[in-house]
């Protein structure tokens, strides 16, 4: 399930990025502090890739990622990545350690790959939200209004509604 919905949500992602020019994808959006549809793209890519990367040896540590700027300047190679994380993402679950300091670790916890699937999931909605205020103004870009929306938020309104 978990797995699944990680491919779902990529795929709302590519669903973006192939209606974007790589103008649209490098543009800095005043609404986000000048930062780029590309650049919150990149954000979520190399959160996955940390942990893809760093899954046979245990050791996590998301604030020493690459920071590829090819992933945030071409919607080419944003989607190569994206596959790619598509590709090697089914891997059982185990358990892992967490880092956190990109100089040298502050503190090292506990953790499993299944609960930093779903913090990376959870992650990427985030920025989804924050790419959906900027894209929100553009007419000619079509997403679902779950876009960026948590999955819990989306089961509230639909109990509501009822």
């Amino acid at each position: 399930m978990l797995i699944a919905s990680i491919k779902e949500n990529f795929k709302e992602i590519i669903q973006l990025l192939d209606q974007l020019s790589d103008l649209d994808f490098t543009y800095c959006h005043p609404e986000l502090s000048n930062a780029t549809i590309g650049e919150h793209t990149r954000h979520i890519i190399e959160l996955y890739q940390v942990l893809i990367k760093n899954y046979s040896h245990g050791l996590v540590n998301y604030d020493k990622r690459e920071r590829n700027l090819a992933i945030q300047t071409s919607i080419v190679e944003a989607k190569k990545a994206i596959e790619n994380i598509l590709s090697n993402i089914n891997q059982p679950n185990k358990d892992l350690l967490l880092e956190q300091g990109a100089i040298q670790p502050l503190f090292t916890i506990s953790t499993n790959y299944f609960r930093e699937l779903l913090y990376n999931l959870e992650h990427s909605i985030h920025h989804q939200a924050l790419i959906k205020v900027a894209i929100l103004k553009n007419p000619k870009i079509n997403i679902s209004q779950d876009f960026g929306v948590a999955k819990s938020t989306i089961e509230f309104k639909t109990q509501c509604v009822q």
